[in-house]
């Protein structure tokens, strides 16, 4: 699935889509009309559907996690969420200390309103339980809060969308550590990177291994400056596995689902159930409408 389908998700399924093509059938009332507006009520609801029941799947079948026990990979977790670093971020309208913010500005016109300007911010902030914490990288989340303000002013209505400090929260996407005892770290090459850095002062290393003092460094010479290389580059291994890896839960390059809300897991699922019973309800009219409207409407 795109990336902006993925956050605009939400928004698609229940922005009244259906309802909208309904209207359009009315307004055209041929049909023609109706079958294309019938017939694309259809897909939607068939493709809300397929999309819902994924989601439910995919909350019911994921176990919640502890973050210090967490496995690499796809995994759920539930915590507080906090901010990452001071100074915290600000939503974009209200001006107001949050760890995501959506916004949206529409403008009135006469058939209704026209959006002039929208965004989202994509900082980071910390997800903390019992055991630990991660760190939450927004980017490309579908993202669902309870957390919403919406005010007219002007000939404008303003519209934003928020995750708080201190909320619990539920996140659900790809889990991975980095640094610490997980650090990848190639020791061949690293090894190479540093000899070539000696080799820039050869007279640092004829003071150190030219045991002949003949002014150069001979093949015995040159081993014991790679076992040497060897040695600090093993030094510089350990103290990089030794400090503390940093925990990361973000999207999945698999596609899988990425989501970030301030619900429970049994609200979510209850909505993603609800959805998916409407979506099967819409679809199945929608095609008893297309029969109805083949045998009884004159073009």
């Amino acid at each position: 699935m795109p990336n902006w389908l993925q956050r605009e998700y939400v928004k698609l399924i229940t922005s009244g889509a259906q309802l909208l093509l309904l209207l359009v059938g009315f307004r055209v009332h041929t049909r023609n009309g109706w079958l294309y507006c019938l017939a694309a009520i259809s897909l939607i609801s068939f493709y809300a559907w397929l999309s819902s029941l994924y989601r439910l799947r995919t909350l019911r079948n994921t176990p919640t996690s502890k973050i210090a026990s967490a496995a690499q990979g796809y995994v759920e977790l539930i915590g507080s969420g906090q901010p990452f670093c001071d100074p915290p971020l600000f939503s974009n309208l209200r001006r107001l200390p949050c760890l995501w913010c959506r916004y949206k500005i529409e403008e009135r016109e006469k058939n209704g309103w026209r959006t002039i300007e929208s965004g989202e911010t994509d900082d980071s902030f910390i997800l903390r339980d019992d055991t630990g914490e991660c760190v939450v990288d927004p980017e490309s989340a579908e993202i669902i809060t309870q957390d919403y303000d919406q005010w007219q002013m002007e000939g404008r209505r303003y519209t934003e969308w928020k995750l708080i400090k201190g909320e619990t929260l539920y996140v659900i996407g790809r889990f991975r550590t980095q640094g610490g005892s997980n650090q990848e770290f190639d020791t061949r090459a690293e090894v190479s990177a540093l000899l070539t850095e000696w080799k820039k002062n050869m007279s640092t290393l004829l003071a150190r291994f030219d045991l002949n003092k003949d002014g150069e460094l001979s093949m015995e010479e040159w081993e014991l400056v790679r076992q040497a290389a060897k040695r600090e580059v093993g030094k510089m291994r350990m103290d990089v596995q030794a400090q503390p890896g940093t925990n990361i839960i973000s999207r999945s390059p698999d596609g899988q689902l990425f989501l970030i809300s301030n619900l429970s897991q049994d609200k979510l699922s209850r909505r993603y159930l609800l959805w998916a019973w409407g979506h099967v309800i819409i679809f199945f009219g929608s095609l008893g409408g297309l029969g109805w409207v083949l045998q009884n409407v004159n073009s």
